[in-house]
């Protein structure tokens, strides 16, 4: 079976969970793993890897499987990962609840954390609560990068708190998206 249909199969299961109806493109996957240096050590946290384009895309930038460390909720996607990616940690859990689901699981603080999770099907509570979960468990100064299909940052902006930068849109991705880059100032 296909991405393309895994991902709708999923979607049609749980559209809240999946949030989209395919991957990200290629051009997409890059584009966030940009944001991360490989020269940095540390692992890395990737939240709602899918099906895994942006896995690809950080082990295609220098990342070493063994830095990353993947949340995915999906039972399904977690085998296919681990098939797809030896080496890289996949854990089955909740991406909202992320220090209880990596406790004792990370190396030490991440180079940064990468999300593909649909932000917009929960609260701006809980949204700022898991970004900020995410740079507790960061290196100082260390991104969380997101990536979205609205025109409006899928994380409340907080000045003095939450920092972000949004790239340009990224047109060969259907549809076309956007990433943010988070940062605490």
């Amino acid at each position: 079976m296909n991405d393309e249909i895994r991902f709708l199969q999923s979607w049609f299961q749980n559209p809240l969970k999946t949030g989209a109806v395919s991957p990200s493109g290629r051009a997409l996957a890059r584009m966030m793993a940009s944001y991360l240096d490989p020269r940095i050590e540390g692992p890395v946290i990737e939240l709602g890897p899918g099906t895994g384009p942006v896995t690809k895309a950080l082990l295609e930038r220098g990342f070493a499987p063994e830095r990353l460390f993947l949340i995915e909720y999906n039972r399904e996607f977690c085998h296919l990962l681990r098939l797809r990616y030896p080496g890289v940690t996949v854990i089955q859990g909740d991406a909202y609840e992320m220090r209880k689901t990596l406790a004792g699981k990370l190396p030490g603080p991440a180079v940064g954390t990468i999300s593909s999770l649909p932000l917009f099907t929960r609260s701006p509570q809980d949204r700022d609560r898991m970004v900020n979960e995410a740079f507790d468990l960061c290196v100082d100064g260390g991104p969380f990068v997101q990536f979205t299909y609205a025109v409006v940052s899928p994380v409340p902006l907080k000045p003095g708190t939450i920092e972000g930068k949004r790239s340009p849109r990224v047109w060969m991705n259907l549809p076309p998206a956007r990433v943010w880059v988070y940062r605490r100032p």
